[in-house]
């Protein structure tokens, strides 16, 4: 992913849970983001456990907010060059030009930034148990 040190990023949960290591990838986009945060329409202690499991640290979180006005405070809150959203849903599309964001879907952002999405992971170990020799002990 190209950009500026002059961004904010936001990534939707649904997103962040379609990617091998959400962790990893909060801390790599923050070479190239001033802030990086979590926005999603589901309760607070649902953000917060996901975050703390994956060691997550946040600049900022949707709270009990619906992602439109999460995505509208932010914007307000960080005055960066570019605000970027990264979300798994072409619904979040219209969402994120709405309230002036750039829209990139996660399978794009992981190609761009050489994420491992989860499901390529899970690929990879069903072809590792398929290698497995049946007659070894």
């Amino acid at each position: 992913m190209n950009g500026s040190g002059d961004m904010t990023l936001a990534f939707e949960l649904s997103a962040l849970q379609e990617l091998a290591d959400p962790g990893t990838v909060f801390s790599d986009a923050r070479r190239w983001s001033e802030y990086v945060g979590v926005v999603s329409d589901k309760p607070t202690y649902v953000v917060t456990n996901f975050t703390r499991k994956n060691r997550i640290r946040q600049d900022f979180f949707s709270g009990p907010k619906g992602k439109g006005e999460s995505l509208e405070s932010v914007r307000e809150q960080f005055d960066t060059d570019r605000h970027v959203f990264v979300s798994a849903g072409e619904a979040d599309r219209d969402l994120a030009d709405e309230h002036g964001w750039e829209f990139l879907d996660v399978t794009e952002a992981a190609e761009a930034a050489e994420w491992t999405l989860a499901e390529e992971t899970d690929e990879a170990d069903d072809e590792a148990e398929a290698d497995q020799r049946d007659d070894w002990p």
